[in-house]
């Protein structure tokens, strides 16, 4: 018995308008940047334009994207709410590719935006396997007390031991397939932001990320108990925003790109692997071959290294970490990335590169700026 399960940061699967970008020119999108707009109402009227114009073709492409998954469970980041969830469902998936998934869990977390956790399911396997959702427990509302994983140093990031924990939720949901267990933790971790005082954004918050992550392991611990987590059957899924090592982009399109392996010396997901704890799933592809983002926003953040052009390179900010069990029982199980919805500008290693989805952009529109990752397991 099997079941197939995805997850994709769909980015910013929204039905509100922002209007931001009418007091705050840095979030003005760059179609009006150079528009002479008279008046705030103007801006409104433009504004809503844009955003229906250019949203359509990407959530054409963002349900192409999870069809290609061909998952039975869906875990998604970035959700407005679970209405948003049900219209894309009926507008798009179900138009376009004759998807139904009739089970969604979705619950208010923490972000600033309104950009939650949400996870969708169909009523069974490809198998025929019944999925039953059993239970949903948000962690929303728990503080870094909480989980016992305040320390002094994350003073420096603006936290106290009362500050709720996870920039998002640790959205809990236990399921049946086929009568068996297995849990489910859907997470969306703090980004990594912007350089600031001589730290890259990736440095300057990882003591968040890594507090996030030794809450997930914390959760767990504490559901199954330390010494009987590693048997069960638990899987974690999201985007959590860090990464252990990355493909460095060299060269150009004129003598062209080269790819390089680097490590990376600390990561803020450490907690999620010390001592065997978890297995990511997404480490068993070549190590060239792993990434779920590539990564080309402007010049080298940190001012201490030198720098003379944009830094670019592809990373793995999506993961689905096995419970020692799980992985135990899957060992030849093998995650897909699927690279068909990203936008033309990203700089693919030739054997890895794939055809576009029709009307994809050079930047926009596109299915996401991630890629979603889907594996099956056998629950034996």
């Amino acid at each position: 018995m099997s079941v197939r399960i995805a997850t994709f940061n769909v980015e910013n699967l929204m039905a509100r308008f922002d209007f931001s970008g009418w007091r705050d020119a840095k979030r003005r999108d760059r179609s009006l940047g150079g528009k002479d707009v008279e008046s705030k109402e103007d801006y409104r009227v433009l504004e809503q334009a844009r955003v229906i114009a250019h949203e359509d073709d990407a959530r054409q492409m963002t349900a192409l994207a999870i069809a290609d998954c061909g998952a039975d469970i869906v875990c998604l980041q970035e959700v407005e709410n679970l209405e948003t969830l049900e219209a894309f469902e009926r507008n798009y998936l179900a138009r376009m590719a004759g998807l139904s998934y009739p089970q969604k869990v979705w619950v208010q977390g923490n972000d600033t935006r309104g950009i939650d956790v949400a996870l969708m399911a169909r009523e069974e396997t490809a198998d025929g396997e019944p999925i039953l959702i059993r239970k949903v427990t948000s962690h929303a509302g728990k503080s870094f007390a909480d989980l016992g994983v305040f320390h002094e140093g994350l003073r420096e990031s603006n936290m106290e031991p009362h500050t709720k924990l996870f920039r998002r939720d640790c959205l809990e949901v236990d399921v049946k397939i086929g009568g068996k267990p297995l849990t489910l933790y859907i997470c969306h971790f703090k980004s990594m932001g912007s350089g600031k005082d001589g730290l890259s954004g990736r440095e300057r918050t990882q003591p968040v990320r890594e507090a996030e992550a030794r809450g997930v392991r914390r959760i767990i611990e504490n559901r199954f108990g330390a010494e009987r987590s590693a048997d069960m059957r638990w899987l974690i899924c999201g985007d959590l925003n860090d990464y252990h090592e990355r493909l460095v982009v060299g060269g150009d399109r004129v003598s062209g790109h080269t790819f390089t392996p680097m490590k990376e010396q600390t990561s803020g997901l450490e907690p999620l692997f010390e001592n065997g704890f978890g297995d990511d799933l997404i480490a068993r592809r070549p190590v060239d071959d792993r990434w779920t983002l590539h990564f080309a926003n402007g010049l080298n953040p940190t001012p201490r290294i030198p720098h003379t052009r944009p830094l670019r390179h592809l990373v793995q900010l999506d993961y689905m970490i096995a419970s020692p069990r799980l992985a135990r029982d899957n060992e030849e199980a093998m995650p897909d990335i699927i690279r068909n919805g990203l936008a033309h500008r990203t700089i693919l290693p030739a054997k890895q590169d794939v055809p576009r989805y029709p009307r994809t952009g050079w930047d926009r529109p596109k299915a996401s700026d991630h890629c979603p990752v889907a594996v099956t397991l056998g629950i034996v």
